[in-house]
């Protein structure tokens, strides 16, 4: 009886007294199959497969062009980095207030599909009422937000969801800007992270970032539908979809590298291809489940993705920055020195992000939680992927300890370069663990709707990092720059530690879990 009940619903652990005890709650169950873990594992697995699909294509273009010669490995390590960084200013605040926008959308108009009497509608809108001190949400946004959601079929049998065109014409419009911002600014934007004018690095550089960015808005469009069947909670059709994109890319490389002669360009010209691939692949799988014509302008919702989307814009602009300065410190020291990091930071991005996969789980299975105001589902989803985001961190620490001493020769020839790889491998390896969990935290916090906390604690890790990045990269060089991004990650898992540790914002309802 007792099996029957903990896999059939999420009771809430009666003995909890603090709100750091959902940090422990269940953990003898963490590998547990049972209804919350099938869920789980059913969105994370494919999100993870995702997630890394693209920094693992970006790795094989490292390996092809670390056979050119370490001088283009680093331009091209630099022009990636400035891009990757772009593109997350531009497209992340959309992609999560997408997921959780798309998941709250889509579990009240399964749950009550029908249009309810004024006063019925009232009361359904305050049950939905989700941590108004940090969403920004308020009773008259609930009540547009409603009519919206009342809309749940039309004649073709497609539901109107108006956070899925929302997302759509946002992610277009950013892709294009981005793509003339980057061409038009290759090369000051370049100087800007260390490659000079006189660098034997500008000219590669400049070819590949100016390339790339005519995939700009394929990028950024794909992830804008990313978000939305993440909403869905359908990871699997954007790992086929990105699947079929790598492959493209990683079969192009050779040919238009090696084969055609075109060096770095080739391989930014295969890249772009893999993009518009991806984004004609979701798109035809979208346009099969929902209508993206809204009934009328005012269903696109805009300002309530603007007010949520400016508060996650702050802490990306924080999160890109620092990333950002550790690699333009890294090309200061030569293009060795870049070399090294761009191979080290290209795994630790890779591998960091299986962890992702996690946070898209507990991102979309908590908002649906919350909108149904499920409190018990919502404890044991946080503990649950904490506890397996641990996990995973120190798998992946052990992993990496030992095959990079023997994998890092697939991406360069060079004796210099190897030897800063080495000395880089300690770091990567042991900060997994705490990149796990501050991922998982991130996606945790974003399943709440708790957007401003998740916005200003970013602001405030931000600004330490960046002081102990030029105070250590200046007395320690390379080393001093994993060891700023270490203590960078550790600050961002307590930040995402404190909020629910201390059952503070929409995790007020832990206090009453006694």
């Amino acid at each position: 009886m007792l099996a029957e009940k903990e896999d059939s619903s999420y009771p809430c652990d009666k003995s909890m007294r603090l709100p750091t005890c959902i940090f422990f709650k269940d953990a003898r169950f963490v590998f547990k199959l049972d209804k919350l873990g099938v869920e789980i594992a059913s969105i994370a697995l494919p999100a993870a497969l995702a997630l890394t699909a693209d920094p693992i294509a970006s790795l094989v273009d490292t390996a092809f062009i670390g056979q050119i010669g370490s001088v283009e490995l680093a331009a091209v390590g630099v022009s990636i980095a400035l891009f990757n960084q772009v593109s997350r200013i531009a497209i992340f605040p959309l992609v999560s207030v997408t997921t959780s926008f798309v998941a709250e959308e889509d579990t009240i108009g399964r749950v009550k599909p029908q249009p309810q009497p004024q006063e019925e509608t009232e009361n359904l809108e305050q049950e939905h009422l989700i941590a108004e001190n940090s969403t920004g949400y308020n009773e008259s946004n609930l009540k547009s937000d409603h009519e919206s959601f009342d809309i749940e079929a039309v004649e073709n049998g497609k539901r109107h969801i108006p956070s899925a065109s929302s997302a759509m014409v946002i992610g277009g419009i950013l892709g294009l800007i981005q793509a003339i911002f980057l061409i038009s600014g290759a090369k000051p934007l370049l100087n800007f992270m260390g490659v000079g004018s006189d660098s034997p690095m500008l000219k590669p550089a400049q070819l590949y970032l100016t390339l790339r960015s005519l995939g700009a808005p394929a990028v950024l469009l794909s992830l804008a539908m990313q978000g939305v069947f993440r909403g869905f909670k359908d990871t699997k059709t954007p790992l086929y979809a990105i699947v079929v994109g790598d492959v493209t890319n990683i079969i192009l490389d050779p040919i238009f590298i090696f084969v055609l002669r075109l060096g770095v360009g080739g391989a930014a010209i295969a890249h772009v291809i893999s993009q518009y691939l991806i984004s004609i692949i979701l798109l035809w799988r979208l346009m099969n489940k929902v209508d993206l014509l809204p009934p009328s302008i005012k269903h696109l919702q805009f300002g309530r993705f603007l007010k949520n989307g400016f508060l996650l814009l702050m802490r990306v602009i924080a999160v890109t920055f620092c990333v950002t300065l550790a690699a333009s410190l890294a090309a200061r020291q030569g293009s060795i020195s870049m070399a090294a990091f761009q191979v080290c930071l290209q795994v630790w991005l890779a591998t960091s992000l299986l962890a992702d996969g996690l946070a898209v789980a507990g991102q979309a299975i908590l908002a649906s939680s919350f909108a149904n105001k499920d409190y018990d589902k919502a404890t044991a989803t946080a503990s649950r992927v904490l506890q397996l985001g641990l996990v995973l961190g120190l798998v992946l620490a052990i992993f990496l300890g030992v095959g990079m001493q023997y994998g890092a020769r697939l991406f360069t020839s060079d004796v210099n370069v190897l030897h800063l790889i080495g000395i880089g491998i300690p770091f990567v390896a042991a900060t997994q663990p705490i990149n796990a969990l501050a991922f998982v935290f991130d996606g945790v916090n974003f399943g709440a709707s708790d957007f401003a906390y998740s916005a200003y604690s970013m602001v405030m890790v931000a600004a330490l990092s960046i002081l102990c990045l030029f105070v250590l990269s200046s007395t320690n060089g390379f080393v001093g720059i994993w060891v700023a991004l270490t203590i960078y990650m550790s600050l961002r898992t307590f930040a995402g530690f404190w909020r629910i540790g201390t059952g503070t914002g929409p995790w007020k309802f832990l206090h009453s879990r006694t």
